[in-house]
């Protein structure tokens, strides 16, 4: 029979280990002093509950304007830093890409995709041979030399639909950037909206899924009471059956001798001679992702700008004048008219800012430790650079922020990416970086 001694000591360990234990637990969420500043957090959540199910972008924006241009956050024990300032980001983004290449990872994304996505994969090989195909087929030189004459002659029927069926100019301003997005990627057109697809956003917006990548059990809930598991799995079904379909339309046509310029074919014969760097699965997702991303993000630019100029009517006068000086009232505006219609860039370039397709930006993640103006960035640290948020700041050098007005680029007349290169990010007039 074990002595009071021996029982006392047992109950003491015992105790021991759940007070230490609970210690353990209410750290998470805790905040390491030597990180950047950010909201107060409770234990084991961090600041997750201060987390919208919508509008992160402009939480983002408030909490920059009371932390600073790189303010930190804790969902559960990840750390999370907000990059809102363009220095910051010019120093850790431009400076130290290798540091922020990485992907966080996302549970969703992975069920919606099987884990074939080049937006949120990490810098694998085969992650940064689908970033070379993009790259390089896909830079603005490229895209002068291919897309130039094919957005021209979709372009030309949009306008032929705007005047003939104004009443549908949503889903117009959607088949045209989808059709350009098909021809580029696959090799066909569509011509009719009917041809194309919704997007599958909603299940990756910030705030609308639990946070199962902070908190890993939640992996375990059942799918019956999981709707944002049934919502990522329809998404990615979805998905499948449209790339699936799409890849067999190109090996169809191929097998009848039917070769075109495209980056499918282009691809395919490549990897026929050569060998495939990925699996059928993740090039047929390669090509559906870029369609995707060509088309949503340029229909959204689109009728954000159709809004902008609908509330702006001196846009649109300043706009006209400058198209009727270069394209007379003979002929549509071509892309080779680009150097000569400066007004008409600032149009896109304030719309991109004021309404960006993507507000809080792709997020990345931190491959070893950093600093930033002694401000310690951890290693695995989610990194956030919300477009919206940034070109929201005064701070930033953006005067009235939430009104549209061209005029603040109109002397920034070259593409967004000429002053993405230059050495100064005080000359850059966009921060589009994923």
């Amino acid at each position: 029979m074990p002595s009071v001694y021996e029982v006392s000591f047992t109950q003491a360990t015992a105790a021991a280990v759940v007070v230490y234990g609970l210690y353990r637990v209410l750290q998470i969420g805790k905040r390491d002093p030597r990180m950047p500043p950010g909201p107060p957090t409770v234990p084991i959540l961090g600041n997750l509950h201060q987390i919208p199910v919508t509008g992160l972008y402009k939480q983002f924006k408030d909490w920059s304007v009371e932390y600073g241009g790189v303010f930190s956050l804790k969902f559960g024990p990840q750390n999370v830093v907000v990059v809102c300032d363009k220095k910051a980001i010019h120093e850790m983004w431009d400076k130290k890409g290798l540091i922020y290449a990485e992907r966080p990872r996302n549970y969703v994304a992975d069920i919606i995709t099987s884990g074939d996505s080049i937006v949120f994969a990490s810098n694998t090989v085969e992650t940064r041979e689908k970033r070379r195909i993009a790259t390089h087929n896909f830079s603005p030189r490229m895209l002068d030399e291919k897309a130039a004459v094919v957005q021209d002659a979709e372009v030309t029927v949009l306008m032929y639909q705007l005047l003939t069926d104004p009443e549908n100019f949503y889903n117009h301003v959607r088949r045209t950037t989808s059709s350009i997005s098909c021809i580029l990627i696959y090799g066909q057109r569509g011509p009719t909206f009917e041809n194309f697809w919704g997007h599958f956003g909603e299940a990756l917006e910030p705030g609308a899924n639990p946070p199962v990548d902070e908190y890993p059990f939640l992996k375990l809930v059942p799918e019956s009471m999981a709707f944002w598991k049934r919502r990522a799995k329809t998404a990615g079904r979805d998905m499948h059956a449209i790339w699936t379909k799409a890849r067999r339309l190109v090996d169809e046509r191929r097998a009848l001798g039917d070769h075109r310029v495209s980056l499918a074919d282009k691809l395919l014969d490549e990897y026929t001679e050569k060998g495939f760097p990925m699996s059928q699965h993740a090039l047929d997702q390669l090509f559906g992702e870029l369609v995707e991303g060509g088309a949503e993000t340029t229909s959204s630019s689109m009728l954000t700008m159709i809004l902008a100029l609908a509330k702006n009517p001196w846009v649109q006068e300043k706009a006209k004048k400058q198209l009727d000086e270069v394209c007379g009232s003979e002929r549509m505006p071509q892309w080779a008219d680009f150097a000569k219609l400066p007004y008409i860039n600032a149009i896109i370039k304030e719309g991109m800012r004021w309404r960006p397709a993507v507000a809080t930006g792709i997020p990345r993640r931190t491959a070893e430790d950093d600093w930033y103006e002694g401000m310690l960035i951890p290693k695995d640290s989610t990194l956030f650079l919300p477009i919206w948020a940034v070109h929201h700041a005064e701070a930033e050098g953006y005067d009235n922020p939430f009104v549209f007005n061209p005029d603040r680029y109109i002397n920034h007349h070259k593409l967004a990416n000429d002053y993405a290169g230059s050495a100064d990010y005080k000359l850059r007039d966009k921060c589009f970086l994923v």
